[in-house]
């Protein structure tokens, strides 16, 4: 068997996407990871594909060149992997200029913001608490469900040749001449001409093994499932307002803000929290009390709906808030593609295919410089 192009080390949607997109482009891949494939952070999220929670920049850019690649990426997968365009609303409780100001900054970015009476957003959410004072709507937004798009990746890449190889662990890097020649692995090296480091939240720790420590952290977030609730009681991604700033935020203490969405089986997903507590996966019951109690206010039908389970991951943070893709000027042949924290989903397809026009020297579809790996604060 030949060598690999190109070892990806992770198999979670980011790192499946960057291989998709490296073997589309000719290139042989070899993908690891230490554990099953696409079972850590990629398993534990809702699947959003959003442009509703950025304001103007970088993130932005790659949210919209994803979203108008995820149609031709799904078509090429062949794949179902509940794609539901449901669209986003967002609204307002309290102060309604901070929402509107976004939306208008968005709509001059290329997003497509509709602000909407109280009146208009409960004919789009009929449940929707009347404290409701403003609200906008972003048709583009949709889900995906993530498990399903990671494996259909995967699947892509072992149709065009590439090797996918749960269970193995990334020790690091043989070097050959100053330049990565093999990725180090408890079963042995694996000889590459180069290595991308995808492994979300375990990138710093990965990165570091590797030589080239990036400054990437673990901010965990939960997620609760309810009963499955009749069809249409739930149309739309709904979240306050307050959902931007927390995204935003650094703040090492739990944050709370309201996320709730249905899928396709009629379960209703409750979110979001966010916290800096490690690698600390230990339940906090504050926190699923918190998440239950701001989705009631927001939707006072499900008061009295059963919660089935809660679920949590790790999000992979970087201090700037802006995912990690290209090179590594420390290390010729390491790439790095990590840091989209909670993004992750609707940001793969184009962070996959900017990967890969780097790697291959192809002109970028997207400014790389924002995500570059040697920007204040990212390298270790």
């Amino acid at each position: 068997m030949r060598n690999p192009d190109v070892v990806v080390v992770g198999a979670g949607v980011i790192g499946a996407a960057c291989a998709e997109a490296l073997s589309a482009a000719g290139l042989r891949v070899t993908v690891l990871d230490r554990g099953p494939l696409g079972a850590g952070t990629s398993a534990a999220g809702e699947g959003n594909v959003l442009v509703s929670d950025k304001g103007p920049g970088p993130e932005l850019d790659l949210a919209l060149a994803s979203l108008r690649r995820w149609p031709d990426l799904l078509a090429d997968l062949g794949a179902d992997v509940e794609w539901d365009a449901k669209g986003g609303l967002v609204v307002a409780t309290g102060a309604v200029e901070p929402l509107l100001d976004l939306a208008a900054a968005q709509r001059s970015a290329g997003v497509d913001a509709r602000p909407l009476t109280p009146a208009e957003a409960f004919d789009l959410e009929p449940h929707l608490t009347r404290a409701v004072v403003a609200a906008v709507h972003y048709p583009q937004d949709a889900q995906v469900q993530p498990v399903l798009v990671t494996k259909a990746l995967l699947a892509a890449v072992r149709r065009r040749g590439g090797v996918l190889r749960p269970g193995v662990r990334a020790l690091g890097v043989r070097l050959a001449h100053g330049a990565v020649a093999a990725v180090r692995t408890a079963d042995g090296d694996v000889p590459c001409g180069a290595a991308v480091i995808a492994c979300g939240p375990w990138s710093g720790e990965v990165s570091a093994a590797f030589g080239a420590p990036v400054s990437v952290l673990p901010r965990r977030g939960v997620v609760l499932v309810t009963a499955a609730l009749p069809p249409g009681t739930v149309r739309h991604k709904v979240y306050d307002a307050d959902y931007v700033g927390a995204v935003a935020s650094g703040d090492a203490d739990l944050q709370v803000s309201t996320v709730v969405e249905a899928t396709a089986g009629g379960t209703v997903l409750i979110g979001s929290s966010r916290e800096r507590v490690g690698f600390d996966a230990s339940p906090r019951v504050e926190v699923p009390r918190a998440l239950a109690r701001r989705a009631v206010g927001l939707f006072p039908v499900l008061r009295d709906v059963p919660v089935l389970r809660s679920y949590g991951g790790f999000r992979p943070y970087a201090p700037d808030h802006l995912p990690v893709i290209g090179a590594d000027p420390r290390r010729p042949g390491l790439w790095h593609a990590t840091g989209h924290e909670g993004a992750g989903i609707g940001l793969a397809a184009a962070t996959g295919r900017l990967l890969a026009e780097l790697v291959t020297g192809a002109d970028p579809h997207v400014d790389p410089r924002p995500f570059r790996v040697d920007r204040p604060g990212v390298c270790a």
